[in-house]
């Protein structure tokens, strides 16, 4: 159970399309213009912080944000923000801007904009589940997702036995809607809200819900994959696929939607406006942990002040890096922010096997297959195009020529299962899917045992089978662990000149299953993008918070630092590293009080912050960290410092005795060149006496 909130927010009524609340403490839509009519917004935050004290105190900030906007001779805005932040939204004109940005007491104004989902789901491709090996945890925790939605018909938010105790400081609300009314709401989806002033209802697609029900998969597939239940039995297209647990199964989800389905899928996304109300509405109803998988926006902007805002509230906040890796750098560089990017490898590996003993690895999870081979361009049916039979279309096969036999297939044209799909229908015994040019293999689930070749692979094996034809090769599964983890090529890396490290992490981000609607035509699917990542981080920390009551900083912290680094990449690129898939262990931690944030945002200076990770530049020097034994017991700390290759980078003390809640602080100082040259960067590795470990990253930057 949750027991570290303090005060009581008034308020969680309808947050949505001008609905009129009276209620303090949460996003306000008083009187709003029609939202069907297209306009951009224009945001607006107010210096200062937002308040959850009370209706006094509620009453004077709204006479502040009144106060500025009869300075400019605006009407009744879209949305006030009065919790996570002091701010509002609305149509302004290029005259009342100009007005507006010489008003004392404006901290930000900025146009509205919408950003994009940071996932792509994809209904054609379910690799098998496997079986959680965590029937518990969470418990009590709730994770605010703000997402597109949820769909609470799947078995991953059912309401079913043993999901511990209740959350006791939750407050909000099921707001109704289309195809949506209270009773959708149980003890696991606890909350339901939807926010649409932003992004304008006469733009979203025909078969949205005007509801917090998920239309486009996305907002069920994060938040069953952070706390969807444990042993769900998963079934495709009528084939047993195993079973399906989230990362925190006791964990509770409250789903705020704000973001959208267009006529044009490219339109997909969530207004700013739509999201910072989102925002604002879940530091309201006290979640625990919030989950925010879209990308976009930079530097320190109104969304990243109200995250500022939840964080202040003892929030743990869970932002995506984005899918942009060489084009942009990470969204979420804001410390405040744990922001989470994307990892691959881990995927279960197949082998082909040719006569002579060579073999060819890729992603897979075949049973045991022996055949003859054929190249599927080879066995086109009468009148089909040789490309169309090299993808494997459907009906392009001659059964003829792949009955019983191992049917080689190449990628492109159609869903990778449709073409396992039209390999069974032809009578194929398996198939092995090569790539035409690089790109990711899969594992996914397929209609018959199947190995997935990167391009390299799959042209070696190409030409080998176009001068054995007819012979004899075996397909199976690959022994041992899992492949290696690498930081996806699109994650999106760290600025060098940004306040912090980000990264602060990477996790699992290909080929994700999670629950679907059944709108979508499949109750499963899997995802990939940092969008899978941060679902997986939030579902950690509701891990740890399910079983210790500490601050948010610390929960962060404490996820952050039980990362394992990832080999060939930079800091600026994985953070500490790949998260877990356990709860971390350690007792140690870099704790940042709760009003530090925003008093070195004022001081334009966040490099000083007690964070679990250094931006540092070489010429800096040094750079203080405070630690905290968290554990219940006193316990001997010692630091090393791995990985730098042209400094050395030292710590003094290299060891410490704290006991529980004592705390030491450490001195980090670098020497070595400082001309320019290639970033360095490395880690701070503390090992603490029963186990733990706790990994700090530093990036030494020119």
């Amino acid at each position: 159970m949750r027991g570290r909130r303090v005060g009581r927010i008034v308020g969680g009524g309808l947050l949505a399309l001008g609905v009129t609340l009276s209620a303090p403490g949460v996003a306000l839509a008083e009187d709003a213009p029609d939202t069907t009519t297209p306009r951009s917004l224009t945001l607006v935050t107010l210096q200062g912080p937002g308040t959850s004290a009370g209706t006094r105190e509620t009453a004077d900030l709204l006479a502040r944000q009144d106060a500025v906007l009869a300075a400019i001779g605006a009407e009744e805005p879209v949305y006030r923000w009065t919790t996570a932040l002091n701010g509002f939204a609305l149509p302004l004109s290029a005259a009342q801007v100009a007005v507006l940005d010489d008003q004392p007491g404006v901290a930000v104004i900025e146009p509205d904009e919408v950003r994009p989902l940071a996932g792509r789901t994809s209904l054609a491709t379910v690799r098998g589940a496997s079986a959680s090996p965590r029937l518990r945890g969470g418990a009590g925790v709730v994770i605010g997702v703000v997402d597109s939605g949820i769909s609470p018909d799947s078995p991953a938010f059912a309401d079913v036995p043993g999901l511990g105790a209740d959350p006791q400081h939750f407050a909000g609300a099921c707001a109704e809607g289309d195809g949506w009314t209270a009773d959708d709401c149980t003890r696991k989806v606890v909350g339901a809200r939807w926010f649409a002033a932003g992004f304008g209802t006469d733009r979203v697609r025909s078969s949205e819900s005007l509801s917090p029900r998920d239309v486009l998969g996305h907002g069920t597939q994060v938040s069953s994959v952070a706390a969807g239940n444990a042993g769900v039995s998963v079934r495709v297209d009528g084939r047993d696929a195993g079973q399906f647990g989230g990362v925190a199964p006791q964990a509770r989800v409250a789903a705020y939607k704000a973001c959208w389905g267009a006529p044009d899928p490219a339109d997909d996304g969530c207004s700013t406006a739509d999201v910072v109300s989102a925002v604002d509405a879940a530091v309201a109803d006290h979640v625990d942990v919030l989950n925010l998988a879209l990308a976009g926006g930079d530097g320190i902007d109104t969304l990243q002040r109200a995250l500022l805002g939840a964080a202040e509230a003892d929030i743990v906040v869970v932002g995506a890096a984005g899918n942009s890796g060489g084009t942009s750098y990470a969204a979420h560089a804001s410390p405040w922010v744990t922001t989470v990017g994307s990892a691959v490898g881990r995927l279960a590996r197949g082998v082909v096997t040719v006569p002579g003993g060579r073999s060819f690895t890729g992603g897979g999870r075949p049973v045991a297959v022996r055949g003859r081979v054929v190249l599927a361009q080879d066995a086109a049916a009468p009148g089909v195009s040789r490309r169309a039979a090299g993808q494997c279309r459907s009906g392009a096969l001659d059964p003829r020529l792949v009955a019983d036999r191992v049917v080689v297939c190449r990628r492109g044209g159609i869903g990778r299962i449709d073409k396992s799909d039209s390999v069974a229908l032809a009578g194929g015994r398996a198939m092995v899917l090569v790539n035409l040019r690089p790109g990711s293999v899969t594992a996914d689930f397929h209609a018959v045992p199947t190995v997935h070749l990167s391009a390299t692979a799959g042209r070696d094996l190409t030409r080998w089978v176009a001068a054995h034809p007819g012979a004899r090769v075996r397909i199976s599964r690959a022994s041992g662990e899992p492949g290696t983890r690498r930081t996806a090529p699109w994650s999106a890396s760290g600025d060098p000149r940004g306040p912090s490290v980000k990264p602060d992490a990477v996790a699992d981000a290909d080929a994700v299953l999670g629950a679907l609607p059944e709108a979508s035509g499949r109750t499963w699917g899997v995802f990939s993008g940092s969008s899978a990542a941060t679902a997986h981080a939030s579902g950690l920390a509701a891990l740890v918070l399910g079983e210790h009551d500490w601050p948010a900083s610390v929960v962060r912290s404490l996820v952050v630092g039980s990362a394992r680094p990832v080999p060939g990449s930079s800091v600026l690129q994985q953070g500490a590293g790949a998260l877990p898939s356990r709860a971390p262990t350690a007792h140690l931690a870099l704790d940042v009080p709760t009003r530090a944030w925003r008093r070195a945002l004022r001081r334009h200076d966040l490099a000083d912050l007690d964070t679990g990770s250094l931006l540092l530049p070489a010429r800096r020097g040094t750079a203080v960290r405070t630690l905290t034994n968290v554990g219940s017991r006193p316990e001997y700390f010692s630091v090393t410092a791995r990985g730098f290759t042209t400094h050395r980078v030292s710590v003094q003390p290299l060891a410490v005795r704290l006991a529980p809640g004592q705390s030491a602080r450490f001195t980090v100082t670098v020497t070595g060149p400082t001309t320019p040259g290639r970033l360095d960067d490395g880690e701070l590795v503390w090992l603490g006496a029963r186990g733990g470990v706790l990994r700090v990253p530093v990036a030494l930057t020119r």
